[in-house]
């Protein structure tokens, strides 16, 4: 079963527990895969779902952040139902230790030596771990790699 589908069932799933909050976040992303798909005509693939997913997660870390300033415990508690839920669709994050091995080899691979080679690394990177750790923790272990 793709990544997709799962998402459609849950939903299915969801609404016949009433689970409202799940529901409604299951529909969101749902809605921001269909989007994609309808203005550029295509299927997405479970990779091409995996980066919405962590594009929506990232927005409502965001938003939680900004809630907090705010002293708006309410949404910070919705905030984080939400990411409960999409964290369950994601991959497992890699540990640091398992991130730097990773961001070694692909430091010793690109042959960089300094942080000037940073934007060569982080493409590389990304290819190599994909959606299984945030571009901010990569970007932060590879400058301490390099310096």
């Amino acid at each position: 079963m793709s990544l997709k589908e799962k998402i459609k069932e849950d939903i299915k799933e969801a609404m016949r527990s009433k689970d409202t909050a799940k529901r409604d976040t299951l529909r969101n992303i749902q809605t921001a895969i269909k989007q994609i798909e309808v203005d550029e005509r295509i299927e997405l693939d479970d990779a091409t779902v995996e980066k919405i997913l962590m594009k929506y997660a990232k927005q409502r870390e965001e938003a939680k952040t900004q809630f907090a300033a705010g002293n708006r415990m309410d949404l910070v508690n919705k905030e984080e139902a939400e990411l409960k839920v999409i964290s369950a669709y994601l991959p497992k994050q890699l540990s640091d230790s398992e991130l730097e091995a990773i961001l070694k080899e692909v430091i010793v691979s690109t042959g960089a030596t300094s942080v000037k080679d940073m934007g060569k690394v982080m493409g590389a990177a990304k290819d190599a771990i994909g959606s299984r750790s945030d571009g901010g923790r990569i970007n932060q272990i590879v400058k301490s790699l390099l310096s």
